[in-house]
């Protein structure tokens, strides 16, 4: 019985090694790709030199069960390997632009963009500390012009709560292991990371939209007349302390409108959408590309929007109970938006005075 068994292995054995040849044959011809030769390590166990050459393309039939590396990890990115999942790029194995990426991004973006914003926040800062809010210098009349209507407000809070929360998410994401994860550790970090992670995806089409239709309800206010060039030229008269006139929107307000909410509104929309929906089969050269528009991006958007939540906060007294409430004092109309004021006076406005009429503006009829 015994030695049956030992004919029965033996021809076990002996099948297997006349199928080797065979089975070696067949690989490589699924597999028809060349690639430069490299070195066998030294196995002396086996009675293999260093100076042993073998093929790295086929997996190497000299050295059954080894797993022998190409001598150079770049040449494998310039060939199509076999994937038997289908879709584009499935069968790079390697993409060599994610190490350009990843040092552009950790590199010099990371870098610059953490200063500039660093930088201009202690600017705002500083500015607000020597000169103070821009006060209204008469007294308040107790008649009060609607500014924002209920429609307008729910616009604007949208897109601002929305413009927070991916800014804020955002940073984590981007600098949080600069700034968060050497006091917060690891594993808290880890939490942060993956709800901004998600908070930033979900809350992105959202913004999407209200930039949409923020678009659609400010944008008949805010196309630039020559007072606003003026405006701008002066920079509204802060520095001087004599404001210059401007309609419902000043140039500093349009200048926002159209560089910040919609040009680069515009390309976060783009760049986060192609980076929210990687199932469209975009390249992954393409999603590495708009990663880095969509970072630039968001430095130089949260950046802008130093400048107008300071001014709209505690930069202009009173300006931010206009968004709250939805009114701002007579005074306060004819100082910083005349214009707009003797519009709304002469009824050319569609904007409700409450509390009387609005009274004429020094030197007015």
């Amino acid at each position: 019985m015994l030695r049956i068994h030992a004919l029965r292995f033996g021809a076990l054995l002996l099948a297997a090694a006349l199928a080797l040849p065979f089975a070696n044959a067949a690989h490589a011809q699924t597999a028809p790709v060349t690639a430069p030769t490299g070195k066998v390590p030294d196995d002396p166990a086996k009675g293999m030199k260093p100076s042993q050459e073998v093929s790295t393309a086929t997996g190497s039939t000299a050295v059954p069960g080894w797993n022998n590396p190409p001598a150079n990890w770049l040449e494998p990115s310039k060939l199509p390997q076999y994937a038997s999942l289908p879709g584009l790029e499935r069968n790079v194995l390697i993409q060599t632009g994610g190490k350009k990426w990843r040092e552009l991004r950790d590199g010099p973006i990371a870098q610059i963009g953490g200063w500039l914003i660093v930088l201009v926040l202690a600017a705002i800062i500083l500015f607000y500390l020597v000169k103070g809010p821009v006060r209204t210098k008469g007294k308040p009349t107790g008649r009060l012009i609607e500014r924002f209507n209920a429609v307008e407000r729910a616009a604007h809070w949208t897109m601002a709560i929305s413009f927070v929360v991916l800014g804020l998410t955002g940073i984590v994401l981007f600098f949080g292991k600069y700034i968060v994860l050497p006091w917060l550790g690891y594993k808290g970090f880890s939490w942060l990371a993956i709800v901004s992670k998600n908070l930033h995806n979900f809350v992105g089409p959202l913004f999407i939209f209200s930039i949409v239709v923020g678009f659609l309800i400010f944008v008949k206010d805010n196309f630039f007349t020559s007072a606003d060039w003026s405006w701008l030229a002066r920079l509204g008269g802060m520095l001087s302390g004599n404001e210059m006139p401007s309609g419902r929107f000043n140039g500093g307000e349009k200048a926002w409108f159209w560089g910040g909410v919609t040009l680069l509104g515009i390309v976060m929309s783009v760049t986060g959408l192609i980076l929210n929906f990687p199932n469209w089969d975009q390249l992954r050269e393409s999603m590495q590309l708009a990663n880095v528009v969509h970072v630039v991006a968001a430095v130089l958007f949260i950046v802008a929007s130093f400048g107008h939540i300071y001014m709209g906060t505690v930069g202009v007294e009173g300006s931010y109970r206009a968004m709250r409430d939805g009114y701002v004092d007579e005074e306060w109309a004819k100082e910083h938006h005349s214009i707009w004021y003797d519009e709304v006076k002469q009824g050319k406005r569609p904007e409700k005075i409450m509390g009387g009429r609005a009274q004429p503006a020094a030197g007015d009829d």
